[in-house]
């Protein structure tokens, strides 16, 4: 019986220290390498010791943390002082620091050790124990750490939080980040989070956390170092690419900001970026900081720009109908020639790039390659040269077969095959289908039939390599303009606009009035830009023509002078105004007086007379 209870009694055991000490806060402590001060054989103590001490606190709710591996000197040597030792537990996120040494001397050994409190301004705590024969050493190290618990685990609250040495960053802005509270248990790991928080808004060189004790617990200071603000911006080797103020435009980095070197080096980026689009692709940026009185600095962006970099070869791959010279020439990228200095030949442009990719896709769809593929062009930057390859699947040529039209036909289909362009092409063709597409939408658009819906049925026969087409016609509904409205004319009246369109409401749709329509209205020379948006109306058979204009102006004033034998000194002078009133009649006024003569002209030109397409006019003029 006594044997079946015992393994119960062992579990029982195990889990009762860590319920205990549950109910203490965590703890993070460092354990540094001792120094040992005895034979060398007994140098293994230099981590042994630590690791008994971590194995003995461990139980009572402390967390070992390991040493920072990126901080080194001076602990390799073992020669701590508190400065070390703390910055050491900033690193880590430690609460607490222990380091320490053992001294051997005959047969008795000295074990002394410190507890430095990481964030606090208290000295280090001091603990020692000496004791006779190795055998006894980790006896007294039990006894070192059950000193240690006594200050480790000593409950402290956050009695109020301070800023100090800000300047211009406002003391809630700082705060905001903080999440640490007044009347929070003091916790080393968190303030270390907190600190972090702080210095990752970028507008502080240094951050500090200092703690005093006051009555009720402690105070803690974040001491923060602000970064100096830009007085001035300066840019060195900008021309002749750019000017000072070019670059300048482009950054986002502005004078009275502050001095963040992170938003420094995106606008290095940026300036590098300018410079490589004009084919620099070795251009170096640095920056330079000069320090000023109040906390500020002068920045200097300087260039080096290098040499151009151009293309030096164009290269294809899995072309085998067209030779390379062929797919040069229809590509707007070029190599470098022997004028490229002054043809601009060989300059990479990323944007053409890729519009050479779809005009390389585009030629072999018009040459009867339905199914080519060009891939993106790969580009290879060397130091001197640039290299661009570009792969293409050409796929099977394709013979243009039998085109044909079917669906709803308004016109006789031997009329329509004969509008249809692309059963003259010998190959598929890509352009002068959609091209066929563009030309029977019009025929029926002209009919009244906005709405009509053409598309292209294609048929390939892999083992003929012949295409056949046909194209499927939907008409739907003729389409009657329901209103035209006008807008945007400020000045012009509607009855100047609408007597040059060639619709009317309640007309039927056509698109080649409309268009002429537009075309007279552009020829007035009354306005910038036309705008034009046809909506659906109240039922499927109604439109609404939107035609919105931007005005320019339509008046001139000229002056001038001369000399002449007969008449010595004259000046001359005319206005005009092609739209008076809006009204779209024409006056002119033209003078001219000298020390003999005074020419006086004004006409005036009616060009719709009684509302109709017929001009009129009368000129007033006075020769003395």
């Amino acid at each position: 019986m006594l044997k079946r209870l015992c393994p119960i009694i062992v579990v029982v055991l195990c889990f009762l220290p860590n319920t205990v000490h549950a109910a203490k806060r965590s703890v993070n402590v460092l354990i540094l390498p001792f120094e040992i001060n005895a034979a060398e054989d007994l140098m293994y103590l230099q981590t042994d010791i630590p690791k008994a001490l971590g194995r003995h606190l461990k139980p009572e709710g402390a967390v070992i943390l390991d040493f920072p591996a990126q901080y080194t000197p001076p602990i390799k040597d073992f020669d701590v002082s508190e400065e070390d030792a703390r910055r050491a537990g900033m690193h880590s996120g430690a609460d607490f620091v222990v380091w320490g040494s053992m001294t051997w001397f005959g047969r008795h050994f000295s074990l002394d050790a410190r507890l430095l409190e990481v964030f606090g301004g208290n000295p280090p705590s001091v603990f020692s124990s000496e004791g006779k024969g190795l055998e006894n050493l980790p006896a007294k190290v039990q006894e070192l750490a059950g000193d240690m618990v006594l200050v480790l685990f000593e409950l402290v609250k956050i009695v109020e939080i301070h800023i100090q040495d800000n300047q211009r960053i406002e003391v809630d802005a700082i705060k905001k980040l903080i999440k640490t509270k007044a009347g929070d248990i003091y916790s080393a790991k968190n303030l270390s989070e907190d600190l972090k928080s702080v210095f990752s808004m970028g507008y502080f060189d240094d951050v500090r956390i200092e703690s005093e004790e006051v009555p009720g617990g402690k105070l803690i200071f974040f001491k923060v170092k602000e970064k100096p603000t830009i007085r001035r911006i300066t840019v060195k080797g900008a021309g002749p690419t750019y000017d000072e103020e070019e670059i300048k435009e482009n950054l986002t980095i502005k004078t009275g900001s502050i001095l963040n070197i992170h938003i420094i080096q995106n606008n290095i980026q940026r300036i590098e970026e300018l410079y490589k689009e004009k084919n620099y692709h070795n251009v170096q940026v640095k920056y330079k900081t000069i320090e000023k009185a109040n906390n500020q600095a002068d920045l200097e962006f300087v260039i080096d720009k290098g040499n151009k970099v151009l293309i030096k070869h164009i290269s294809f791959a899995g072309n085998q109908s067209f030779a390379d010279k062929k797919l040069k020439k229809v590509i707007k990228t070029s190599e470098k020639g022997f004028l490229s200095f002054i043809t601009q030949s060989g300059e990479l442009s990323k944007e053409d790039l890729n519009q050479d990719a779809g005009a390389l896709e585009a030629f072999y769809h018009n040459n009867g390659f339905i199914r080519a593929k060009v891939g993106e062009p790969q580009i290879e930057f060397k130091e001197d040269e640039i290299n661009i390859s570009i792969k293409i699947q050409e796929g099977p040529r394709y013979r243009v077969g039998k085109v044909d039209i079917a669906g709803d036909l308004i016109f006789s289909k031997e009329m329509l095959i004969n509008e249809i362009l692309l059963s003259g092409e010998e190959y598929y063709n890509r352009t002068v289908l959609r091209k066929d597409l563009l030309r029977l939408n019009d025929l029926y658009a002209d009919e009244g039939y906005a709405y009509s819906d053409i598309a292209p049925r294609i048929d390939e026969d892999p083992e003929q390599l012949v295409v056949n087409i046909t194209y499927k016609i939907k008409k739907g509904q003729q389409v009657y303009f329901e209103e035209i409205i006008i807008s945007g004319n400020t000045k012009t009246r509607d009855k100047v606009i609408r007597r040059q369109l060639e619709v009317y409401e309640q007309d039927q749709f056509s698109g080649a009035k409309l268009k002429r329509s537009i075309r007279k209205l552009y020829r007035l020379d009354y306005f910038k830009d036309i705008k034009v948006d046809t909506v659906k109306g109240s039922a499927d058979d109604k439109m609404v023509l939107k035609i919105d204009v931007e005005e320019k102006s339509t008046g001139q004033f000229s002056f001038g002078g001369g000399y002449s034998n007969t008449e010595k000194v004259f000046i001359m002078g005319s206005v005009s105004q092609r739209n008076l009133f809006g009204r779209g009649q024409i006056l002119d006024l033209r003078g001219e007086i000298g020390s003999k003569t005074t020419k006086f002209t004004l006409s005036f030109t009616e060009p719709w007379l009684f509302d109709i397409p017929l001009t009129a006019g009368a000129r007033i003029y006075n020769w003395a």
